[in-house]
């Protein structure tokens, strides 16, 4: 069992990928070849959003916005501590400073309650300039971008949404990365959206901002290539990446409703051990907001000994993230000790996340939710396995 199938999907569309592959191999523009102009209209059409620009990792697709807004030295950048560490570090290389705020403990996405006051807080303190917020759509679930835009517009503040996760999700009939003035999205191979390599894309429906990323994505070009404007990166999508994406991108919103049945299954399997006295936490999805499902995750207090239970048995699992960002030794300059940020805390201990593709077959989740439900009621590990909050399951312990 694996726990992203890869494999599967490049089995059902091989002749297309090989086929697409040798399309570049014959025409021979391997860097911005027409494919690249192909995969931005695909993706701007699957988006609603004017402008896709895509670029050469889903890191870049973080950078090239900051870049474009002028973010520096003494500038505040907002974002959440419970993510992939390219999100805060991005800020960082820009020279400005991460301003973590903490999660929401049912969406795991940062929380737009403690926002306002975290803003409040560093306009107080008077150290440095709230510029931005880069909220993040957690393991395919939008964040609640309905409540953080108005935020950061109160205070004159830009949004970049990091969609590395969630490409194509849905909020209120719109669909990630276009919930914010620009987003971010990555094509990892492991990503729901993948390449065979790194990739990645940025969108935006402002004009101005769109000029500027192309310019900075190509060493700061301007209308005349060798007439550079600007200080910039090369940041490029290889055609060759453009072509395999373009092929992925026909069966992906298929793939959306694959994942979404996988997921299903696994709530009405991990559901069904309430009827056996066990209390199971699963994946909160609000209102009007559907996931794209780059991780089923679950959240249970005594998670290193059903993760070692389910490797036993074949199963693979992972934990994102073992460690919050304001704990790791690149962020120790920030200074922020252990209890900074409590509910994200909590989850890095707490949460574990199940194998999860579009092609998972029902045995498979079978015999994964009946491996969890033996676990839960094995004697030693029964009592108060998945609690009913983060502080019960946790501080408990």
């Amino acid at each position: 069992m694996q726990f992203i199938d890869l494999n599967a999907q490049q089995i059902r569309i091989r002749p297309q990928i090989d086929a697409a592959i040798k399309q570049v191999l014959d025409h021979g523009q391997y860097i911005m070849g027409p494919e690249v102009g192909q995969l931005e209209r695909m993706l701007e059409q699957f988006t609603g959003v004017r402008h896709a620009i895509v670029c050469s990792s889903g890191t870049d697709a973080l950078l090239l916005p900051l870049l474009a807004y002028g973010v520096g030295a003494g500038d505040a950048v907002f974002t959440t501590p419970f993510t992939f560490f390219a999100t805060c570090e991005m800020i960082a290389l820009t020279g400005a400073t991460p301003v973590f705020v903490d999660i929401d403990p049912d969406t795991f996405n940062l929380s737009p309650d403690l926002l306002e006051a975290a803003i409040a807080r560093v306009r107080a303190e008077g150290r440095l300039r709230p510029r931005g917020i880069i909220p993040v759509d957690l393991f395919g679930l939008p964040a609640d971008y309905g409540r953080i835009v108005p935020i950061a517009e109160r205070h004159g503040l830009f949004v970049i949404e990091d969609a590395a996760q969630a490409f194509g999700a849905g909020y209120h009939g719109r669909r990630a990365p276009g919930l914010a003035h620009v987003g971010a999205t990555s094509f990892f191979p492991a990503k729901p959206l993948g390449c065979y390599g790194d990739g990645g894309a940025v969108f935006t429906n402002d004009d101005s901002l769109a000029s500027t990323i192309r310019s900075l994505l190509i060493h700061g070009k301007g209308a005349d290539k060798y007439n550079n404007v600007r200080i910039g990166l090369n940041a490029r999508l290889d055609t060759l990446q453009a072509a395999i994406l373009l092929e992925k991108l026909k069966i992906y919103q298929e793939e959306i409703i694959l994942r979404q049945q996988v997921a299903a299954r696994y709530t009405q399997g991990l559901d069904a051990c309430r009827g056996a006295g066990l209390s199971v936490t699963l994946p909160v999805m609000p209102e009007g907001v559907k996931s794209v499902w780059a991780q089923y995750t679950v959240r249970c207090s005594r998670r290193d000994a059903l993760k070692e239970k389910l490797r036993r048995l074949g199963i693979p699992t992972m934990v994102y993230y073992v460690k919050p960002m304001h704990l790791l030794d690149a962020m120790a300059y920030l200074g922020h000790d252990n209890g900074a940020f409590p509910a994200t805390e909590d989850a890095s201990q707490c949460v574990l996340s199940l194998p999860m593709h579009p092609y998972l077959e029902a045995d498979d989740q079978d015999r994964i939710v009946a491996a969890i439900r033996e676990h839960l009621l094995s004697s030693e590990e029964r009592a108060d396995f998945f609690g009913e909050s983060l502080e019960s399951r946790c501080l408990s312990e």
